[in-house]
């Protein structure tokens, strides 16, 4: 099992840039895939990123493409989303999931329902 607590959140202006934590304690990190959420009042929660065991792999959501980038590091038990240029849109609560994965496995999802542990989110919020 594995426990996850995201850090980072704040206040910022559009086209600032903010940098979210995931710290994990636990199991060992570096079985499991990452991936980071967001979800926004009134909205689903939707995919922002995923990142392999390894962290040799990464994927994005069309909105997170060419502004977001997806890190880890194993020896730290730790994760990060670089958020660049931010926009409104961006608003929303942001969430570190994590699922544990062989490596023979499919390395990430879109889905929530792939994902077993997840930490309590931490606020971002973007004015225009």
């Amino acid at each position: 099992q594995v426990q996850l607590v995201e850090s980072g959140g704040g206040l910022v202006q559009a086209g600032a840039s903010l940098t979210l934590s995931c710290a994990a304690s636990g199991r060992t990190f570096s079985i499991y895939a990452l991936a980071w959420f967001r979800q926004a009042p009134g909205k689903e929660r939707e995919f922002v990123a995923a990142i392999s065991r390894t962290g040799g792999r990464s994927y994005y959501a069309d909105s997170a493409k060419g502004r977001f980038t997806i890190s880890r590091d194993n020896s730290k038990n730790a994760a990060w989303l670089q958020m660049n240029s931010l926009k409104p849109e961006d608003t929303a609560s942001y969430y570190c999931a994590a699922r544990q994965i062989a490596f023979s496995d499919t390395w990430y999802s879109t889905r929530t329902n792939w994902y077993d542990y997840w930490g309590q989110g931490t606020q971002v919020t973007v004015s225009s």
